[in-house]
C-alpha cells in the first residue's frame, strides 16, 4: 500500500546547522553552508561560518505529546544573498534549528566564491502616473492656468533595508529598467487582430 502523507507540506531539505558543524574540525570555521530555501534564486546565496557555539537545549512539552528536543546554536556568519556579500558580520541563532542547511563540499566551494557579478540593475527615481490619475492631474493643472508640456511623474518609494541587487539612479543617470503602467503584450494576440483603437 502506498504511503500517503497527511498534514502541512514543508520546503525544508537538509539538516540543522548544529548537526552539520558539530562534528567538523573547529566547528566548521570558514566552511560554506547553503539553505535550500534560497536556492530558488539564480544568483548564489550562501553563508560562510566564522564562529559557532552551542546554546543550552530547550525542551518543549505539550500535554498530548512526548517532549520535543530542539538543539539550537549561535553562529557568526558572513552572508551572501543573490551574489551580493553583506559587509557586516551577522549573528544567526533564530533559524539554526530548521532542517534546511546543507554543507558545501570543499571541492565545490569555488562555484560559490568565484561567481562573476551580473550587470548592475539601476532603477529610476520617478515613473508615470496611472492613466486616470494622470488625466485628473493634467485637468487640475490646466484649470489653474498652468501649461502642461510633459505628463506629471510620481516618485517611487523603494525598500532600502537589507541586501539589494539594485540601486536607485542618481541625478542625470540613465536607469537600466523603466517601469510602465500597462497591460503588456497580450497572451493571445490573434484575438485583437481586427480590433481598432479608440
Amino acid at each position: 500500500m502506498p504511503v500517503q502523507l497527511i498534514g502541512r507540506t514543508t520546503d525544508f531539505c537538509g539538516k540543522t546547522l548544529w548537526e552539520l558543524v558539530g562534528n567538523l574540525k573547529n566547528h566548521g570555521k570558514d566552511r560554506i553552508v547553503i539553505r535550500q530555501r534560497f536556492q530558488r534564486y539564480p544568483e548564489p546565496c550562501f553563508i560562510k561560518i566564522l564562529k559557532v557555539g552551542a546554546l543550552p537545549p530547550e525542551v518543549f512539552t505539550s500535554p498530548k505529546h512526548a517532549p520535543i528536543h530542539s538543539r539550537k546554536c549561535m553562529a557568526l556568519v558572513e552572508t551572501t544573498f543573490r551574489g551580493k556579500k553583506d559587509s557586516r558580520i551577522s549573528q544567526m541563532d533564530r533559524s539554526t534549528y530548521k532542517t534546511d542547511f546543507r554543507l558545501v563540499p570543499k571541492d565545490e566551494e569555488h562555484k560559490y566564491l568565484n561567481w562573476i557579478d551580473r550587470p548592475e540593475v539601476i532603477l529610476p527615481r520617478t515613473m508615470e502616473l496611472p492613466p486616470l490619475l494622470r488625466e485628473i492631474m493634467v485637468r487640475n493643472l490646466r484649470a489653474k492656468g498652468q501649461k502642461v508640456d510633459t505628463p506629471p511623474q510620481m516618485t517611487i518609494q523603494y525598500n532600502k533595508t537589507g541586501i539589494k541587487i539594485y540601486r536607485v539612479a542618481e541625478e542625470g543617470e540613465t536607469p537600466t529598467i523603466v517601469p510602465t503602467i500597462s497591460l503588456g503584450p497580450p497572451a493571445s494576440p490573434q484575438l485583437y487582430t481586427n480590433v481598432k483603437p479608440i
